[in-house]
């Protein structure tokens, strides 16, 4: 049974301490404009545009997408913060369901990783991208939806977790393949097939191919979306499904 009250006061504990950590949003706003404009434009001499469009805009929805991966993650791992410094069992011994924190978690990091994605949107219009009013909005609505996608997976791995020793590991071996498997900096059909078949089993794959739809609508493949906007929504609304009950089940199990 979920509870409001309870996934409110989870929400604005989150939001206080994401703003009261300054360096925590400058880390997640730095890196992909690092990306951006050292790699982007390293690549850039090597990649001709192809169709109008330059690489740098074609790696800036996969820069959207990165941000939300790591800040989503970032937000998801307090879950293990709050249990070694014993906040998480004030929250189990309160009269809550264990289902409403990890539906207050969830929505706190949505949130938080999706408001740092719209932040970079500013660089648009220094990469030649027009967006209008409604493009905008629209991008903010995919945003939502692929950072719930990513903080209900990243809550599903914090219940599993006991300590920060697994923090590198979750690092080096999910999130940073997630991201490269994404086609967020080349083409998903110029991949290898082995490559290939894993970043269709990449739901970051679909987040980043939906903001192609928008950003890059008049491109074509390889530049622009290689899926259908159907698929991609479809995608990223049963993983978020799946992957929020799971945590929910593993929730439970482990506290």
């Amino acid at each position: 049974m979920i509870q409001f009250r309870p996934i409110y006061v989870i929400c604005m504990r989150e939001f206080i301490k994401f703003f009261r950590e300054k360096s925590r949003l400058l880390g997640t706003l730095a890196r992909p404009v690092l990306w951006l404009f050292v790699v982007g434009n390293g690549m850039s001499a090597l990649i001709k545009p192809q169709a109008g469009f330059s690489y740098l805009q074609f790696i800036f929805p996969g820069m959207m997408g990165m941000t939300i991966l790591f800040a989503s993650i970032f937000s998801s791992i307090s879950i293990v913060w709050d249990r070694e410094f014993g906040f998480m069992k004030e929250m189990l011994v309160a009269p809550i369901s264990r289902l409403s924190i990890v539906v207050g978690k969830a929505i706190s990091g949505t949130a938080i990783s999706a408001a740092q994605a719209i932040i970079i949107l500013v660089l648009v219009p220094f990469l030649g991208i027009k967006l209008s009013v409604m493009e905008f909005l629209e991008v903010t609505a995919l945003s939502l939806l692929v950072s719930f996608c990513i903080t209900s997976l990243g809550i599903l791995i914090a219940a599993r977790l006991t300590s920060f020793d697994g923090f590198n590991i979750i690092m080096n071996f999910l999130v940073m393949p997630m991201f490269f498997l994404s086609g967020a900096m080349y083409p998903v059909t110029s991949m290898p097939p082995a490559l290939r078949a894993l970043t269709h089993l990449n739901p970051l794959t679909y987040g980043i191919d939906s903001f192609k739809h928008v950003l890059l609508a008049d491109a074509t493949p390889p530049m622009g979306p290689e899926f259908p906007l159907a698929l991609d929504l479809a995608v990223v609304v049963a993983v978020s499904v799946l992957m929020l009950t799971l945590a929910a089940l593993s929730f439970r199990k482990k506290e």
